[in-house]
């Protein structure tokens, strides 16, 4: 099975419309969203769930009050911030505990708890394009690296189970923990940019990303009409790098229209059909 990733160096580049258009046109593949601080996959798929798992992971102090001796200790101690005391009774703030355990190792009375807390869920579900893995963080939360790597397994598992051949996925954008958790055993990341001046930076540095962990990489440039001088700039860049160009895509308010149909643009616009099967054929070349 060959395991393709959507990503870009930034948000709003336009990947999980691309991303989708790729769902539409592939055959055989297991459709992932690993975006799991905030999923949108979902909107154009429009997943019906069949299975709904908890995540549990990271750690938060709880201080048991019955055994608590009120010393304050834990609350000079914090670092975070975390420990608030009113009228004597000492708490653990949630959201602001980092899980770093000095006040659990060094409480006088023992008497503040380490508990293993759950920071979201994840599913299988049946979309129209095949069968999708995918997951929601709930807001704050940590361990988005741990999460999205534990997808990747289990939609190994789907693919090997049901013999799908290629795994397409909807990464994070940036370059952060999901995203280089993300490149685990992928066969190919594609770029995702447009033609701006932040656009080429973003796209420098999750090339530079995929380079250091000797990922291979193809560029997709989205609304690439909009600014053709910068589309030049960033078709150089992939030529002295060596990133073929999968793509073009030009600007279409159909990609917009789609999105408030739940749809994907090659579903609701057939110039834009072909436009993308153009560019899912070259993906696959680089195979």
């Amino acid at each position: 099975m060959h395991e393709i990733l959507v990503i870009s160096g930034k948000g709003g580049a336009g990947k999980t419309s691309v991303t989708g258009a790729f769902a539409h046109l592939s055959d055989n593949a297991i459709l992932c969203d690993l975006d799991v601080d905030a999923p949108d996959f979902h909107l154009l798929s429009q997943p019906e769930k069949y299975q709904t798992h908890e995540f549990w992971s990271g750690y938060e102090a709880h201080i048991r009050q019955d055994d608590c001796m009120q010393c304050g200790d834990c609350l000079e101690r914090c670092r975070f911030d975390a420990i608030k005391e009113e009228d004597g009774l000492y708490t653990v703030d949630p959201i602001k505990c980092e899980g770093c355990k000095v006040c659990v190792a060094l409480c006088p009375g023992d008497a503040i708890d380490f508990n293993l807390k759950k920071c979201g869920e994840w599913y299988r579900s049946h979309t129209r394009f095949g069968q999708l893995v995918h997951a929601q963080l709930y807001p704050g939360e940590e361990n988005s690296g741990r999460l999205v790597a534990l997808l990747k397994d289990e939609a190994r598992k789907t693919a090997k189970e049901y013999g799908y051949e290629i795994m397409l996925a909807d990464g994070a954008p940036g370059i952060g923990c999901p995203v280089i958790s993300s490149l685990s055993g992928t066969d190919l990341a594609v770029f995702v940019t447009e033609p701006t001046p932040s656009g080429l930076h973003d796209l420098e540095r999750v090339a530079a990303l995929c380079d250091h962990f000797r990922v291979k990489g193809c560029v997709v440039i989205n609304k690439y009409d909009l600014n053709t001088d910068m589309t030049e700039k960033i078709e150089s860049f992939c030529e002295q790098k060596g990133y073929p160009v999968a793509g073009r895509v030009p600007h279409s308010n159909a990609v917009t229209a789609a999105m408030v149909e739940r749809k994907t643009v090659t579903e609701y616009d057939s110039s834009m059909y072909t436009d993308f099967a153009g560019i899912w054929n070259n993906v696959l070349s680089q195979l």
